[in-house]
């Protein structure tokens, strides 16, 4: 990984800080790493993008989830809502 070599002051509303240090705390890294994560995942460079996207998607529906099995239209606003939440 390069140097890190930018600073960048961000302003966050409490809702959104409260979800990026919840997950710093829950995988052991620091806010700003979970920060960068966010905008890896988000932004990826160059030729990446696609297969980027493509892993996020995989990622999300390699574990089954435990419990009755959701309807077609569930699933849809299922993944509706984990691709359109804005960071």
């Amino acid at each position: 990984m390069s140097t890190l070599e930018r600073r960048l002051q961000l302003l966050l509303d409490q809702e959104r800080y409260e979800r990026v240090a919840a997950e710093a705390r829950e995988s052991g890294r620091s806010v700003n790493a979970v920060i960068r994560e966010a905008i890896d995942a988000h932004y990826p460079p160059g030729a990446d993008a696609r297969s980027a996207a493509w892993q996020r998607f995989l990622d999300l529906t390699a574990t089954p989830q435990p419990g009755p099995a959701e309807t077609l239209e569930e699933i849809k606003a299922s993944l509706d809502e984990r691709f359109t939440t804005s960071w």
